[in-house]
């Protein structure tokens, strides 16, 4: 084997020039050459380059691009049209040893017995393979083999290693050329049939414009010509509302050097409005210095046009103009939150039409929506300002009487504010409502419930003053009934809590998971984990009767640190059966705003080898919506830390759709409520739309929740929501029944694909 280090200058000079001409070139020409100097001159009988493939089945496969083979030696596949060999199962360790960057060489017989079987299947021997390295990633590898009993000296591996070193600096180069290519084309693409107008802006005082793209005509009806000729054409434009803060904006970027980025409006030539995103960038020169700059304007009036009708469908009921049910709660939310800071009350009065239908029946469902709108006004008038009446649905209203004072821990005067109120509602109902030339009169049942006497949440408060109404109809119709107090007395409480705590010390919780699927395609992409807690009998506790507890007692942390465990152990399970799913999970308002709460889940995935990309942290939309400011600064360390961030239960909370497009924001869930019959109800056909183009203007993944019909999947299918959960493709399932799913699909996703 000596003929390996002849002529002088080690192992590699006698293809020195080859390997130089395969480093420099197209290795793809320059391949097979080099292979056959590489065998010859090591007398090796065989001498291959692989490049990794990525199969239709996901998997790694390895593609034969160069083969020399010595006399005699029978190729590596008998059809040269046959070049494709997958990983799995043979070869799948040197998957883990060659993307370590590690080498695999030695006697056949000393390896495992899949590969064994396999090369001396071949008329291998003896083997070397160098793995290949582009840009860091394994790109495939080098090798040699003997057929018969040979040994391979160490300078057989320094051969092999600089035909892997020229193979990689050739790739790379070629690699970084196509890079290069594709980023001048799509830049040229940009800039002459791209949607944005691209500019370059002097730094002079003025800041003439030096280029305008093309784009400018169709967008503002100017001539790049025009925009060029008159430096105060960008100012003169600017709406009067921006016109400071855009001017200001400018001149700190030119200052400073630092990037200009805002939205604004402009005037077009003929005088109507557009919004725009203007991005611009200091170019500077080899000394570092400004020489100009260059940004881009893009026109999101539509965008702007989908969050003001979307923000306003979302918050807003249709026929009266009042807040919607979902803003409602919202609402309630914040002000129960101020109450238990600052020993408040605040009362839910839930208002019931009687006798509505006969309106609707007699004089028609035109007449009834007339009177439904008059209601409402009448339900303004009677309310304080910062009172908050909202529309339920059908003939049912809802008042929220907030920053209720209590005396010395009474609750008196809470109590007599929200039953003056009541009596003036049916005081200024009892006045005749004339509808289509009718006289119509109108009474309504009221109940009354209070934070905190006979409620702790909203959720109770909001059951208690249904309860209470319901008992006003049936005590007379026209009246108020104030809700009895909660039903769950101090000693079932007090059992109740301890049975909480011995939960959170024994870990009795399970995890079940709800797949996610692609609504085009069928497959299922990942799952949520939704935590239950076990009794010792069996019984299965659903987590809301016992997580707002467990905020309460400040036991929520320990429950969401098992819940973060409890998924990399079953992640880690899943991906022995090469099952790849993203999972998702929720984070309680409390756990959200603990301190460090992206590096500590962050630590305990990783701990678990499991990578944070493929994780969705579920965050609700009243929880960030609380302090939106700090909120979004967490959210940021969360997603800075790899987590995906979805915002669940979309469409209940308020006042968000403004700082959804600042917040690092992967996936938008509608929620269920909304999702419910939504391709025969007209108003959440709408809501969701409107949904579904705010999402998709701002780049957001959308999943529809609770999907339980095939006419709701249709509609979302249709309006482009792209992922979608719920009944209809599985309920919550165990762990072991995901595997069955995953490996066998989902029996109602299988026609989507085809669909």
């Amino acid at each position: 084997m000596s003929g390996a280090q002849t002529n002088g200058g080690g192992p590699v000079a006698p293809v020195a020039g080859l390997l130089g001409r395969l480093a420099g070139g197209d290795w793809q020409t320059e391949l097979d050459a080099a292979l056959a100097a590489v065998g010859i001159a090591l007398r090796v009988d065989r001498c291959y380059v692989f490049q990794n493939l990525r199969g239709p089945d996901g998997r790694l496969w390895m593609d034969l691009r160069g083969e020399w083979d010595a006399p005699d030696i029978r190729p590596l596949f008998a059809d040269p049209k046959n070049h494709l060999h997958p990983y799995f199962p043979d070869f799948q360790r040197w998957i883990d040893v060659m993307s370590d960057a590690r080498e695999i060489n030695g006697p056949v017989r000393e390896f495992e017995d899949a590969a064994r079987r396999a090369l001396e299947a071949e008329g291998t021997v003896v083997t070397w393979q160098v793995p290949v390295l582009v840009g860091g990633e394994w790109w495939g590898f080098v090798g040699i083999d003997l057929c018969s009993e040979r040994p391979l000296q160490r300078s057989h591996g320094d051969v092999v290693r600089a035909v892997a070193a020229s193979l990689s600096a050739s790739a790379t180069r070629q690699r970084a050329d196509e890079d290069a290519r594709l980023r001048e084309d799509l830049y040229r693409a940009m800039i002459e049939r791209g949607p944005a107008i691209t500019y370059i802006d002097g730094i002079e005082e003025s800041a003439p414009t030096i280029f305008m793209s093309p784009q400018v005509t169709q967008l503002l009806g100017y001539t790049p010509e025009e925009w060029i000729a008159d430096p105060e054409m960008w100012p003169r434009s600017l709406h009067p509302d921006d016109r400071s803060r855009a001017l200001a904006e400018n001149a700190r970027h030119n200052e400073t050097g630092e990037p200009f980025r805002l939205e604004y409006r402009l005037f077009a030539k003929d005088g109507h409005v557009v919004w725009v995103h203007d991005e611009a960038m200091m170019v500077r020169d080899e000394r570092g210095m400004p020489r100009y700059s260059h940004g881009v304007i893009m026109d999101i009036s539509d965008r702007k046009r989908t969050e003001e009708l979307g923000a306003f469908q979302a918050y807003h009921d249709e026929l009266t103009g009042l807040p919607s049910r979902a803003m409602f709660e919202e609402l309630l939310e914040l002000s129960v939150g101020r109450a238990r800071r600052h020993d408040g009350s605040v009362a839910v009065l839930s208002v019931d039409l009687n006798e509505f239908r006969l309106v609707n029946d007699s004089l028609g469902h035109q007449a009834g929506d007339a009177l439904l709108s008059a209601v409402a006004d009448r339900l303004r008038d009677a309310t304080r300002e910062t009172d908050l009446v909202a529309r339920r649905g059908g003939d049912q209203f809802l008042l929220l009487l907030a920053d209720l004072d209590r005396d010395d821990g009474a609750i008196d005067s809470a109590v007599m504010r929200a039953q003056v109120v009541a009596q003036r509602i049916q005081d200024s109902l009892a006045a005749p409502f004339r509808v289509d030339g009718t006289e119509v009169y109108v009474a309504a049942s009221i109940g009354i419930s209070l934070f905190p006497n006979d409620a702790a949440d909203t959720g109770t408060l909001l059951r208690n003053a249904e309860t209470a109404m319901y008992e006003a109809k049936r005590n007379g119709r026209s009246g108020f009934v104030l809700a009895p107090r909660s039903a769950l007395d101090s000693s079932a409480k007090l059992a109740f809590v301890t049975r909480l705590r011995k939960a959170v010390e024994l870990q009795r919780w399970v995890l079940h998971y709800q797949p996610v699927v692609d609504l085009d395609s069928g497959r299922m992409l990942g799952v949520e984990a939704l935590i239950r807690w076990v009794e010792p009998d069996g019984t299965m506790v659903p987590p809301n009767d016992f997580i707002p507890l467990a905020e309460e007692l400040g036991l929520i942390e320990q429950i969401g640190d098992w819940v973060v465990r409890e998924l990399t152990y079953q992640v880690q399970a899943w991906r022995e059966l090469e099952i790849d799913l993203e999972v998702g999970f929720n984070l309680s308002p409390r756990q959200f705003w603990q301190p460090d709460l992206a590096m500590r889940i962050q630590r305990e995935f990783r701990a678990g080898g499991v990578d944070p990309s493929k994780v969705l942290v579920e965050v609700t939309e009243s929880s960030a919506m609380i302090d939106p400011d700090r909120a979004q600064a967490i959210l940021r360390e969360l997603h800075d830390a790899g987590f995906a961030i979805a915002i669940d239960d979309f469409g209940t909370g308020y006042s968000s759709l403004s700082r959804l497009r600042d917040m690092p924001v992967k996936v938008l869930k509608i929620d269920r409520s909304f999702v419910s019959g939504v391709h025969d109800d007209r108003q959440a056909r709408s809501i969701v739309s409107a949904f579904l183009e705010l999402a998709d203007g701002l780049d957001i993944v959308t999943l529809a929740e609770g999907i339980e019909t095939l006419e709701e999947l249709e509609f979302l299918r249709e309006r482009g929501c792209k992922l979608g959960q719920g009944f209809y493709f599985s309920r919550p399932v165990p762990p072991e029944e995901i595997i069955a799913l995953a490996l066998g699909g989902i029996p109602t996703a299988a026609a989507l694909r085809s669909a």
